[in-house]
Order: structure tokens, then sequence, then C-alpha cells
């Protein structure tokens, strides 16, 4: 039931006929649970009648079937999640402790030799003390109706980077993540082409930001770089944190390219603080009703990866996903 040698973490699960198998190129069919090939002969899936009701097999064990279930699925998470584990070669990966990041990635793989108990634990320091939980969810507070966009009808467009969690010192409490914007100012909500434009601004997405199905990597510093072009989308205050100054124009003509407009290095502007970014862990400490927490680190000087991007559309209660990395929504693109 398990192969070490398995790209998808270390772990090859063959459930019953019509499940999943993930090879080392880190594509996969997707788990079937409603296929008729997932049931005895006998038993057609949908089919609840007194006259001839559902039986499971005399041996039928609900763990193990869970396991060839749920493994799977898990594994295939986690071998995204660990994207940057893999062999370049394109060669499987082979569970080791080299690194930090292969050591996070062998204590995340679930095998079918585990118990609940350890699938339970693999589970927690994946989805909650590694963050693959929360990498995306974002916490609303206040009224939604008094959040229009500042461009009435254009869509917006936006592109998320985060710090790759095996870089996180210990004694961090929480990841480093950015996030860039870009109005589509030749487009409304309501153009007829919107729906084709977007796929078109999704592959050019994939062009500039990926490359070998992961997001390239923005080093983030205490740099301001800001680009003012109103007519192209970038208002008043759009800036990049950088580490260099050329880092932050490498960003924006990126962005330019994915929206097709001219770049123009006249409209950037350069602000360097005076204060220093923090390195390292933050020390320093603050009592905020009672209870002692860090105080904000200050253009933290790290790398983040793209991660996914998505667009904002006037009218449309939910975003819309142009490409992701972390295989977590579903896109326009595909990688």
């Amino acid at each position: 039931m398990t192969d070490p040698n398995d790209g998808s973490g270390g772990v090859t699960v063959t459930p019953s006929e019509g499940g999943t198998t993930s090879g080392s190129g880190g594509s996969s069919t997707p788990l079937t649970t409603n296929s008729q090939a997932n049931y005895p002969d006998h038993v057609t899936p949908g089919n609840n009648s007194k006259a001839n009701p559902i039986k499971l097999p005399d041996d039928f064990d609900p763990f193990k079937h869970l396991q060839q279930q749920y493994i799977p699925l898990h594994n295939q998470i986690v071998k995204h999640w660990f994207g940057d584990t893999n062999p370049p070669s394109g060669e499987d990966w082979e569970p080791n402790l080299h690194t930090p990041r292969h050591s996070s990635r062998v204590a995340c793989t679930m095998t079918m030799n585990d118990n609940q108990l350890v699938m339970q634990m693999r589970h927690h320091l994946f989805y909650d003390l590694l963050g693959y939980g929360r990498s995306s969810l974002v916490t609303f507070y206040g009224s939604r109706e008094n959040q229009e966009p500042p461009v009435i009808g254009h869509p917006k467009v936006l592109f998320y980077f985060s710090q790759d969690a095996g870089s996180l010192p210990p004694d961090e409490d929480h990841i480093t993540d950015a996030e860039y914007s870009v109005r589509l100012m030749t487009l409304e909500n309501t153009s007829t082409d919107l729906h084709q434009k977007l796929v078109e601004i999704a592959n050019e997405i994939k062009v500039q930001f990926i490359h070998q199905k992961q997001g390239i990597i923005h080093a983030k510093g205490s740099l301001c770089v800001s680009y003012k072009d109103v007519k192209h989308g970038f208002p008043n205050g759009s800036k990049i944190l950088s580490h260099a100054e050329t880092d932050g124009i490498a960003l924006y003509q990126k962005i330019c390219n994915v929206i097709d407009v001219p770049f123009d290095e006249l409209k950037i502007n350069v602000g360097n603080p005076k204060k220093p970014s923090t390195v390292g862990a933050v020390a320093e400490t603050q009592v905020i009703m009672g209870q002692t927490r860090k105080k904000r680190a200050y253009r933290r000087v790290t790398n983040v990866r793209f991660r996914y991007a998505y667009a904002l559309i006037p009218g449309e209660p939910n975003p819309l996903f142009l490409v992701d990395t972390t295989y977590r929504y579903n896109p326009l693109v595909k990688l």
C-alpha cells in the first residue's frame, strides 16, 4: 500500500477502482467517490429503495476505507505546498531530512500505516501550525455596503505573495505577505468581452509570474517604490516595498506586461526611509488589554513568493481567481 518513492509526498495509496493516482509530474486524476466502480457489484449508487438496500461487504473496514479516500487527497495538497522540494530533474521526491522544508514535508505526509491519532497530528501540523488552512483566509470586519471600489465599474486585478512557511523563524508567529493591484481601465464590469480578456490576462500572468509551476520570488524590503499612472490603472499611492529599486521596477514591468500597457520608468518614485528594516525576529513587545504582544515588524527584509492572482469585479459578490499556485481555488487558467 505504500511506496516511499512516490512523488506525492513519499506515499502511494492504491484505493479501490475509481480512486486516484498521482505521478511525479504533479498532475493527478481527481478522486471519484460517486463512481459505480467504488461499490460492490450488486450495489447501484443512489439506490436506497427498501427492495434493494445498499449493503457493504462483510469485511468492510470503515477506517481503512476512509484512509483510502482521505490520504491521497491530503498528500496531493502536501506535494503542491512543498513543491519547492521536488527534484528539478522531474524525478520522484524521496523522503529525507536534508532541509527544514523536507523535514516538514515528511512530517505532514500521511501513510496507510498511520493510526487515527497520527493522522490528526499530521493534519494539525500542516493545516494549523504551518498555516495551510489560513494561508488564504481573509477576515472581513465591518459593513460591505461601505466598501465600494474607488474606481466605479473597472475591475481590479490583485497579485498575492507570501513567505514560504519553511523559511519562517521558529520564534515568529506569522508569515510575511504582500498584495499588489492594478485597475483594468480599458474594461468595465459590463464589457461583453470581459471574460475573454480575463482569460488572456490569466495566461499572461502564467508567463510573467510562474516558472516551472511555482510562483516567482520577490525580495521585499524597506525601499518604497511607487508608480503613478492613473490612465493605465496605477492610482496615486500604488507602491511596492522592495529590497532594491530594481526589484520593484521589475515587478511593475511584469504587471504592465500582464495588462498590456506601456511602462514608463519616469513615473517611478523611490522613497528610502531612514528607519532600518526589521531583520530577524521581533524582540520588542507591548501590552494590549493585558496581553503581551510582539510589536509589528517594520518593512521586514524577506523573500515572498507569488501565490495567486484574482479579479474583483464591481457588482460581483465573489472574487474571480485567474491563476492559483496553491491549488485551493478554481482559477480561469490551470497551471
